[in-house]
């Protein structure tokens, strides 16, 4: 009576398992998080266009300003406490705290924004975001 031909569901199609929580450790360490050993980063900032050794390429990602939003985050969550702690505690001359929590802010942001900016790209590949996910590519490239 009706045809339910054009209403049967497709099958979405099998992709390889991307755990987050590993592709998230390995783009901490600065590493490809498809396979860990090639290098994300070639200088402080700047992602590679492709693994070296896997060949996984990484010249879609868009972290943008998401790891230094995160590390302004991080930075202030730590900072603003131990501050109002050690200025109620101890109570230093005003150069004292201003040199001390410019340094740690300085050295904190540096330490933490490369390996911030490796989590958003892994993350980004982990979870197919923008362009890591090959069978979108293999479906624009078929029609």
């Amino acid at each position: 009576m009706t045809d339910t031909q054009g209403l049967t569901p497709q099958k979405a199609p099998i992709h390889e398992d991307r755990p987050t929580k590993p592709a998230l450790w390995k783009g901490w360490r600065g590493r490809c998080p498809k396979c860990g050993e090639g290098k994300l980063l070639h200088s402080y900032l700047k992602v590679n266009d492709s693994c070296s050794n896997c060949g996984e390429e990484f010249h879609h990602h868009r972290a943008d300003d998401g790891p230094a939003y995160l590390t302004i985050l991080i930075v202030g969550h730590l900072m603003a406490p131990l501050m109002h702690y050690m200025a109620f505690e101890w109570r230093p001359s005003p150069w004292v705290m201003a040199s001390v929590f410019s340094t740690g802010c300085l050295a904190a942001s540096l330490y933490l924004l490369p390996h911030l900016k490796g989590v958003v790209v892994a993350y980004q590949w982990a979870r197919r975001m923008h362009g890591f996910d090959k069978t979108s590519e293999q479906k624009v490239s078929a029609a």
